[in-house]
């Protein structure tokens, strides 16, 4: 048990060095596309190469996967994620959206690491669906101003991916058998708390 937590605690804490605040990811280096396959790209790209929004997908798949909910219930962070970039189109404006992000990442990552049993799949559902939202406000930023065409490229590359990740993710731990006190899922927890925590250490310390 102690060289377990000590596996946790260095996985939690080397993330902190690595990962990049909860701020937008640019996959066109802050141009809009300009076309329907750049919008495409885009969309396929931003929450990959945003760490603290490929940690919280990756974590929900997981645990969708060890406590035996279903595989598509990442879906519901999906679907609620459109819905948060289309809000940031509209410029409604969303308080503390990285402030949240960034605990959205380190709550889904403890909830992994610490191995509890499985909850309420509805409590689930709308807790991916709630973090979905703040996730997909921040995935807006990238693609306000640009045309109808290349806005519903983005919203279908990021459909795409995060499904794939997400439901994947879940299949794949359904299918080892992982439960939530296996070693992989409870490192990969350590993991994403490590990438929240420091995305929120760039929200609340100046510089």
């Amino acid at each position: 048990m102690s060289r377990l937590l000590s596996r946790l605690a260095i996985l939690s804490i080397l993330p902190v060095f690595a990962a990049t605040s909860a701020k937008a990811h640019h996959a066109m280096g802050g141009q809009l596309p300009a076309t329907f396959a750049e919008g495409f790209i885009s969309g396929l790209a931003h929450p990959v190469i945003g760490l603290d929004h490929l940690g919280f997908i990756v974590a929900a798949g997981l645990l969708a996967g060890v406590m035996g909910l279903s595989a598509w219930l990442p879906v519901a962070f999906v679907a609620a994620s459109i819905a948060g970039v289309m809000l940031h189109v509209q410029l409604f404006n969303l308080p503390f959206a990285e402030l949240v992000i960034a605990l959205s990442v380190v709550a889904a990552g403890a909830l992994l690491a610490l191995g509890r049993e499985k909850p309420v799949a509805g409590l689930w559902a709308g807790l991916f669906a709630l973090a979905g939202v703040f996730h997909g406000y921040a995935y807006g930023e990238s693609i306000v101003g640009a045309e109808p065409t290349q806005i519903a490229a983005y919203l279908a590359g990021l459909a795409v991916v995060q499904s794939v990740v997400g439901a994947g993710v879940a299949v794949i731990a359904s299918g080892r058998a992982w439960t939530p006190a296996s070693l992989v899922p409870r490192l990969a927890g350590a993991a994403a708390f490590g990438i929240g925590l420091s995305a929120v250490m760039a929200q609340v310390i100046p510089g």
